[in-house]
């Protein structure tokens, strides 16, 4: 017998295969399986093996074989043998031969401090209340959720989500338009195709004007597809789009995150949001409209979605990555009419789609009110939490404006002209995980005077947040030409009126 794979209850219930091939003895082809076992990392330092007997029946052996395996293998210091413990393998200070161990580098470890944007608080996630659903969503589940389904995505979820999104976000839909997805980068992936687009290949073509500030990893994607993104100035109102016929070239589509504009904040004008919406009727263009942080409104009233006004000319993008967790790789799009198979063939038949289970859960959990209460307790969260941003930022650094806090997960610290690049040096050497706005900016827009720190308030755990907040105001830049004055940015500068 040259293979043999052991299957032993007393060995903690795992299968271990050893080839005993290679000439020689058993016993010696015992011991080199075991040691390359134990090289290998497939037997772990404190694994404990199965007794002699055990293994000596797996294997078709004589126990005394076994017996004799080990000891000598205990002898070279690979394994241990005590009375009472069985014989384990060797607790060894070096890492196996062969068996590569990844250096964790400087870039890769976590700040002290991290207000870096883009990620809720972790800990909050409704773990109680996601089981609860999971398992109502499970037990009612019919047996075919479980096999080969639709790749537009589960029913469930899509009747839950048009129900909501009309309630919430002021979204015009049916089931029919809604395409489930992983999240908005899976959607980009979508709809202009590029590596992991989906099986048949992009719906959508370039160019595609874009905010001058955004998430360039957004960019990224689309470059990937060798989509051209053309930049938008920004102002004070959001988007100038009436600069759309002044871009190069046929613009096809308009990107914008119109109820609360990333990274800067605040919301599109509403006779921006009609411009925008006229240019899509005259040109035939598309509006993507990425509604990252919808939820989250603190000091105005909720700005609904822009794909209300014109369910034909916009495509609404929306997630759970804010609101619940990005670990939840739950997405949807809400497509017009003409676009949805389009999409559903894009995505293809097998592979890129969302867990099953996972939409059925949130299905439930919308259906049943959790996902409204989850909502609410994080939006009163993390409206203290900025206020406690805003309070410290007044008292420690009153020369800083703040912007972008009547909205979202995240604010924008407005540095003194020149600032930035010493501030977030001088943050990382604090240990304060914080990016810079220029960080953000379009290669082709205008370098501006935009100066500031994006800072993400809702990323620490709660019992950090006061730490890493102090943390922050140990090293803003000092005032340049006087203190400024913090009610100087606009409408979204201060938490107290829109």
């Amino acid at each position: 017998m040259a293979e043999s794979w052991v299957n032993s209850a007393e060995r903690i219930g795992s299968d271990l295969h050893l080839d005993l091939s290679g000439g020689g003895s058993r016993r010696a082809a015992l011991i080199r399986a075991l040691r390359t076992a134990v090289q290998d990392g497939r037997l772990a330092p404190g694994t404990r093996l199965p007794p002699y007997r055990s293994l000596a029946a797996d294997l078709g052996i004589a126990r005394n074989t076994v017996a004799d395996a080990y000891a000598e293998l205990v002898a070279e210091g690979w394994l241990t043998a005590r009375q009472g413990s069985g014989t384990r393998v060797a607790e060894r200070a070096a890492p196996p031969p062969g068996v590569r161990v990844p250096k964790r580098s400087a870039a890769a470890a976590r700040p002290v401090h991290d207000l870096v944007q883009g990620r809720p608080d972790t800990g909050s996630f409704p773990r109680t209340a996601w089981l609860a659903a999971a398992r109502r969503a499970l037990t009612a589940a019919p047996n075919e959720a479980f096999g080969p389904g639709d790749p537009q995505g589960r029913f469930e979820l899509r009747r839950a989500l048009a129900a909501y999104l009309a309630r919430a976000r002021g979204v015009r839909t049916t089931p029919e338009r809604i395409v489930v997805c992983s999240g908005f980068a899976h959607a980009l992936r979508l709809l202009f195709g590029g590596p992991g687009g989906g099986a048949g290949g992009g719906v959508l073509r370039g160019p595609v004007a874009v905010e001058a500030y955004g998430l360039g990893f957004h960019r990224a994607l689309l470059d990937a597809a060798k989509v051209r993104t053309l930049p938008l100035a920004l102002d004070e109102h959001g988007a100038r789009v009436e600069e759309l016929a002044d871009l190069p070239g046929p613009v096809r589509a308009l990107l914008l995150t119109p109820a609360h504009q990333f990274p800067t904040g605040g919301p599109l004008h509403p006779g921006r949001r009609s411009a925008a919406v006229d240019w899509g009727r005259t040109r035939g263009g598309l509006i993507l409209e990425d509604d990252y942080d919808g939820e989250f409104r603190y000091d105005r009233e909720p700005v609904g979605a822009v794909q209300g006004l014109d369910p034909e000319r916009v495509v609404y993008i929306g997630s759970v990555s804010k609101s619940l967790s990005p670990a939840v790789r739950l997405g949807w799009m809400v497509l017009p009419e003409h676009l949805v198979d389009a999409a559903v063939t894009a995505k293809g038949e097998r592979e890129a789609w969302a867990s099953v289970p996972d939409q059925l859960t949130l299905a439930d959990l919308i259906d049943s009110g959790h996902y409204d209460r989850h909502v609410r307790r994080m939006r009163q969260r993390y409206r203290r939490r900025r206020d406690h941003l805003v309070t410290s930022l007044a008292e420690r650094a009153p020369h800083i404006t703040v912007t972008g806090i009547a909205a979202g997960l995240h604010a924008v610290l407005r540095l003194p002209p020149g600032t930035e690049a010493s501030a977030v040096k001088a943050a990382a050497w604090r240990g304060v995980g914080v990016e810079g706005l220029s960080d953000y900016r379009h290669p082709a827009a205008p370098a501006g005077e935009r100066d500031g720190l994006v800072v993400g308030y809702a990323t620490p755990p709660e019992h950090a947040y006061a730490a890493a907040v102090e943390a922050l105001c140990e090293v803003l830049p000092p005032p340049s030409g006087g203190r400024g004055n913090r009610g100087g940015a606009g409408d979204d500068s201060s938490p107290s009126g829109v």
